[in-house]
């Protein structure tokens, strides 16, 4: 066995440590130890493996693997176990010359280990010889993973972990084959730990703190102890404030206005009059025939020009110098959304389009240069841009990061929910575009006819919070169910499902998904099932109906999606019958208080979404299928029937209700995720701050006032 192995790489930039990353996404090293025996007070480490991990794959090229002089004898029982022997180690560094090395390479990962407890021991053992500060790392031990799988396993060495998962093992008791085998291990554990509910790190220690029974063991042998406590983790995280202006402000805010035009004929020399008497930077040039893209043609351009041509450069034609097509962002986009396009193409301009595609406004540099935050404002970008399934997660990891800097920042709940809804649906798109392509490249053809698909429920309403799945469905322009093309759609709605769920937006409980054939209908057929839903008005159908009225297209013609929505609006406005359920099953409050404005709880806890936003949002929906109002947000609906003459302190009370109500449900959505509990819309009253509790208790007495806005008799 040679006597030194490739020393550790450091990363080039050592993630931070978050409690909301999700396990998919997570950057770790896993780690192992030969030592000179098992007694952690007296023996001495004699080799160190590792290897890296990131984003969910083995990156075999980055390890770590040292052999170390243990400064004593290497007794004959543990060398017949690994292999080295007295003669491997004599010329290798002591543990104090290889610590500050070994510590940079892990940085600031999380360390995964097989029993590494006895490991964290014998690095604190040596780091107490050495005189070194000890700093115990985060750290998962895949036994405790399995404890929270609960398999049917008759030992838990590597050995019998690596074959229940299909991963051959080798070089047994060398540090660095370990390592690895530990490492794909743990990879391997993930799928199944998805499928439980358990996503991020955080949800993963509570889970193993709540099902690990070897603790009181380990530590009587010596082991470290370090399953965190939640009420006395140092690590919790706390991520860097960020500026909240782009999260807050649309492009069509701050765009420049008027636009000017040039057409391809014109002349340098005329633009750059135009650009120096309009004081602009940059100009929109027309082509000469209706149809093709807009360019774009800027003063860094000219400058070029005269710069490679002289004076002579003023007499060319501007489509020599113009950039087709222009780059474009939508007027209603986030301008988050911008500074990450322009940061990933590195421009310093794009068009604005406006809700008719014509270009309405430039969006520069200069409009940005005090919007700039920090990386978490590219989210939106990576998301539309990923190209794998890791690239999907790792930046839809980033989405809860950024709801917890914009809450300490105290920005509206309703902007923060049109942000996480904004990007629920970016990334069904994605992931949507990602698996056409896949079943393309399998050979299975391009879309058979014409697509569009949905996000429905909250995410549609632009009101999703960080508890949200998937909601979607298709609506394709012809072919019968069962056939070759609803065929080719189911898998498309299967694979579009799959790759959110590994993202990170887990499947819908109640089967509302493209992969699901009554989510998935030609044009004729959506229309048909719509009719059915309004006129047969089954509880069931209530609630897809309900459903469905808040649904977006974000992927494919959206003029299918326009053809049903008119649809459904004409047929459901027009059905008294129809209205007055819908109207009774959203007048239908179950209060979570009780008679004497007490909060009803169970174990702690109440639901908020049943007898708070769900009647709020619904008699919302309910108006605005009954006035015609496209709007597909509470807020908008509201302000829309406030436009109409509903009264104003009713529709005022409803709104702020709605608001006071989507706020604690985020701070607890929030304390929940970096706690490790699983998200949900039940909330802890007696945890907030009074303040807050005192304003909940007011708006949970304004619900019942839906009744009002509905027409109907209290209950």
């Amino acid at each position: 066995m040679a006597n030194q192995r490739r020393k550790p790489r450091r990363p080039a930039l050592a993630p931070k440590k978050s409690t909301v990353t999700l396990l998919g996404n997570l950057t770790a090293v896993a780690v192992d130890t030969e030592t000179t025996g098992l007694d952690t007070a007296r023996d001495r480490i004699i080799q160190i493996g590792g290897v890296r991990i990131k984003s969910g794959l083995l990156n075999e090229e980055d390890h770590c693997n040292q052999l170390l002089n243990p400064e004593m004898p290497i007794p004959d029982i543990s060398r017949n176990i690994h292999g080295i022997a007295d003669e491997d180690v004599c010329d290798s560094p002591k543990f104090i010359e290889f610590a500050s090395q070994f510590k940079n390479w892990i940085g600031d990962s999380v360390v995964i280990g097989h029993s590494i407890g006895f490991d964290l021991a014998m690095f604190k053992r040596e780091c107490d010889l050495s005189g070194i500060n000890w700093e115990a790392p985060r750290t998962i031990d895949i036994r405790h993973m399995v404890d929270v799988l609960s398999p049917n396993l008759p030992d838990y060495s590597l050995e019998t972990l690596a074959s229940w998962q299909n991963i051959q093992a080798h070089d047994r008791h060398d540090a660095l084959a370990d390592a690895q085998m530990t490492a794909n291990v743990f990879i391997a554990l993930l799928p199944l730990l998805r499928e439980q509910g358990i996503r991020t790190l955080a949800e993963l220690e509570n889970a193993c703190r709540k099902a690990n029974n070897r603790s009181v063991d380990e530590i009587k042998s010596g082991w470290y102890d370090f399953l965190y406590k939640p009420d006395d983790d140092p690590l919790h995280h706390s991520p860097a404030r960020i500026d909240s202006y782009p999260y807050q402000h649309k492009v069509s805010d701050i765009m420049s206005t008027p636009l000017f035009f040039a057409t391809v004929k014109d002349t340098v020399s005329h633009v750059l009059d135009i650009l120096m008497e309009r004081k602009i930077s940059s100009i929109v040039v027309k082509p000469l025939e209706p149809g093709p893209e807009h360019g774009i043609v800027t003063e860094r351009d000219i400058l070029r020009a005269i710069n490679r041509h002289g004076i002579a450069a003023l007499d060319m034609h501007i489509q020599d110098l113009a950039t087709f097509p222009l780059k474009t962002v939508q007027h209603n986009e986030f301008l988050f959304r911008a500074i990450g396009m322009m940061d990933r193409l590195r421009f310093r301009h794009l068009g604005v389009e406006g809700p008719n595609k014509q270009i309405v406004g430039m969006l520069t540099s200069r409009d940005l240069i005090r919007q700039k935050s920090t990386d978490a404002v590219n989210i939106g970008d990576a998301v539309l841009h990923a190209e794998t399934e890791q690239d999907l997660a790792s930046a839809w990891s980033n989405l809860s990061q950024v709801a917890i800097g914009l809450d300490r920042e105290n920005v509206d709940v309703r902007n923060i929910a049109a942000i996480i809804s904004e990007e629920l649906r970016a990334i069904t798109r994605r992931a949507c575009t990602m698996a056409e392509k896949e079943m393309v490249d399998n050979g299975l053809g391009h879309a058979p006819v014409p697509y569009c698909m949905l996000v429905l429920g909250s995410g549609g309403r632009g009101e999703s919070l960080l508890a949200m799945d998937q909601d979607n469905a298709i609506v394709y322009l012809e072919g019968d169910p069962g056939s070759e093309t609803d065929q080719w759609f189911e898998k498309l709605g299967q694979r579009t499902s799959e790759l959110l769920n590994i993202a990170g937006v887990p499947y819908c409980k109640g089967n509302i998904m493209a992969s699901n054939p009554e989510w998935r209908m030609g044009l004729q057929q959506w229309k048909s099932m719509i009719e059915s839903w309004i006129s047969r008005t089954r509880p069931d159908d209530l609630l897809k109906t309900d459903i469905f009225f808040d649904a977006v297209a974000v992927h494919g013609d959206e003029s299918l999606m326009k053809d049903i929505s008119e649809h459904a609006f004409e047929l459901g406005s027009a059905s008294r019958s129809f209205l007055s359920l819908m109207a009774a099953n959203a007048s239908n409050v179950h209060s979570p208080l009780t008679m004497f404005k007490r909060f009803k709880l169970a174990d702690g806890r109440m639901d908020v979404k049943i007898g708070g936003i769900l009647p709020i949002f619904s008699a919302a929906r309910v108006e605005s299928i009954r006035n015609k109002i496209l709007h597909k947000s509470t807020p908008e609906r509201l302000n829309a029937l406030l436009e109409m003459g509903k009264p104003a302190e009713l529709i005022d009370n409803l709104t702020e209700a709605h608001r006071i109500i989507l706020t604690a449900i985020l701070k607890q959505q929030l304390f929940d995720l970096e706690n490790g509990i699983f998200l949900s819309n039940k909330i802890a009253p007696d945890k907030m701050r009074p303040g807050l509790r005192n304003n909940l208790r007011w708006a949970l007495e304004q619900v019942p006032s839906v009744t009002d806005l509905l027409g109907v008799p209290a209950k």
